[in-house]
């Protein structure tokens, strides 16, 4: 039948996650995501770095190895081999949870010590999680739709102050930090972005994002704060070359240190990885999380030998994969060449610097918001007219929005504390699992009767209502994905 109507038989079709695009459409999608997580990326070396007592110039090596291993992360995750890999739109880059401890031993440590401690803590951080990914990768059981869409939810909102710091400028410390100029250019991205998306259609909408990046940008010039000086003082060629800064030292504090941060990253690609694979329609099982995972800290065993750091999964990509419906892999790891690219080329890098702040906080917004939609939408799923589940959301938005809306809130606290407390990410996730089993697990008198809520606070239905399980790479639907095994 097939070949009479001239459609592929139904077990004949790909995944949309496994689906190449034309080489033009490839690359320019690609390349939006690498706008999208640029600055993310370059924010960790640009604190770093100075409080390492680098110059600019050695500073701008280390974005430039930033920039590197980032795309090595980022083929890992969508690539992959072997067991490593969640295969899945992931872009890895390195985390800002790792920044206060980084700058901690930094300051323990002289100018010429610090870089070394923290590579060869960040080392034995990524063999640590590598092994432990599958035993961690198993805690998928404890993240059903009541913590997975408070979770998803969290993400999209602690990202938002991001957007809304790069909107004002981005340095603080600047004159024009918070200017009328710098808002106003972030509102005029807003609307163009709003505008594109409203207006275009196909291929053009889904690279919106690009576009509107373009549009503010070549508007940002007559204003003023689109610089080209990057340009001319940006060399062609810039190999990370392999422990430029020495050879890794270990310092069982700074160990102990980047071991935590490790542990926090795993738990926060964990619920990133459950978030993408709701939006890509594959959700993600406890293979594709220990695959995930065995990326993310295999990525980051790597990241130092060439002058780099923890890498983890970077959740504003997420937002771009679901306002755009571009679900390929292909395209992220498009992406990730093209960051090999731009560590390899310090020119190439330039030019994606040129999008001011404000113009990319602009976009942020959008993105950002339509990471904290997702997450309305998965908890719609998750039986709120149940009063303990709408209590646990509650009570974990309420804790994770703490970090986010009184960030000295814990400054009291000791500074080992600070790299979990400090993400909202990580404490609603921690209260959202921990509430789930208590109402939902130990709670429950009788966890026979019909009415008692499941593990995922859902009414479990009868047997005959029970859905057959589908195969690993089956779809809900019956459509059947052409997943690589792992």
């Amino acid at each position: 039948m097939a070949a009479i109507t001239g459609q592929q038989p139904e077990e004949d079709r790909k995944h949309p996650v496994d689906e190449t695009l034309p080489p033009f459409k490839m690359f320019t999608s690609g390349l939006q995501h690498v706008a999208a997580m640029y600055a993310g990326v370059v924010a960790p070396p640009m604190i770093v770095g100075p409080a390492c007592g680098l110059s600019p110039t050695e500073t701008a090596f280390l974005m430039g190895a930033s920039l590197f291993t980032a795309g090595i992360a980022t083929l890992l995750q969508t690539l992959g081999f072997w067991k490593v890999g969640a295969k899945l739109p992931f872009v890895n880059g390195v985390s800002f949870a790792g920044v206060t401890p980084m700058v901690a031993i930094a300051k323990q440590h002289g100018p010429h010590d610090a870089l070394p401690v923290i590579f060869g803590a960040v080392i034995v951080a990524g063999v640590l999680g590598f092994l432990l990914a599958p035993y961690f990768s198993r805690l998928v059981r404890f993240f059903p739709p009541v913590v997975t869409g408070t979770v998803i939810t969290l993400i999209g909102v602690s990202l938002l102050p991001v957007a809304f710091r790069w909107s004002e400028g981005g340095n603080e410390q600047a004159a024009d930090y918070g200017s009328l100029k710098n808002i106003a250019m972030a509102a005029v991205t807003f609307l163009i972005v709003l505008a594109l998306r409203r207006v275009l259609r196909g291929f053009l909408q889904q690279i919106a994002i690009l576009l509107g990046l373009i549009a503010g940008t070549v508007v940002a010039i007559p204003v003023g704060i689109t610089h080209f000086s990057v340009l001319t003082k940006a060399s062609l060629v810039g190999f990370p070359t392999p422990f430029h800064f020495g050879a890794p030292r270990f310092d069982l504090a700074a160990i102990i240190s980047m071991c935590i941060v490790m542990l926090v990253c795993m738990t926060e690609s964990t619920a990133d990885m459950l978030a993408l694979g709701k939006i890509v329609d594959r959700p993600a099982d406890e293979r594709t999380i220990e695959g995930g995972l065995r990326a993310d800290t295999l990525g980051t065993a790597l990241s130092p030998l060439f002058n780099g750091f923890a890498n983890s999964a970077f959740a504003q990509n997420i937002g771009l994969v679901a306002m755009t419906k571009v679900r390929s892999r292909f395209v992220v790891a498009t992406s990730g060449a093209i960051l090999i690219v731009m560590g390899l080329c310090p020119v190439a890098a330039s030019v994606i610097s040129l999008v001011p702040l404000p113009v990319l906080g602009g976009a942020g917004i959008v993105l950002f918001g339509s990471v904290a939609a997702s997450g309305i939408q998965t908890l719609a799923s998750a039986a709120m007219e149940k009063g303990e589940n709408a209590l646990i959301v509650a009570a974990a938005l309420g804790i994770g929005l703490i970090p986010i809306a009184a960030p000295e809130f814990y400054h009291n606290f000791p500074k080992d504390l600070l790299v979990v407390l400090d993400s909202g990410i990580s404490t609603g996730c921690l209260v959202a699992i921990v509430l789930n089993l208590a109402f939902n697990h130990f709670g429950r008198k009788d966890p026979s009767a019909p009415d008692a809520p499941a593990a995922d606070g859902h009414t479990p239905p009868s047997a005959a209502e029970i859905p057959h399980q589908p195969e690993r790479g089956r779809m809900d639907d019956g459509e059947t994905a052409a997943s690589p095994a792992h």
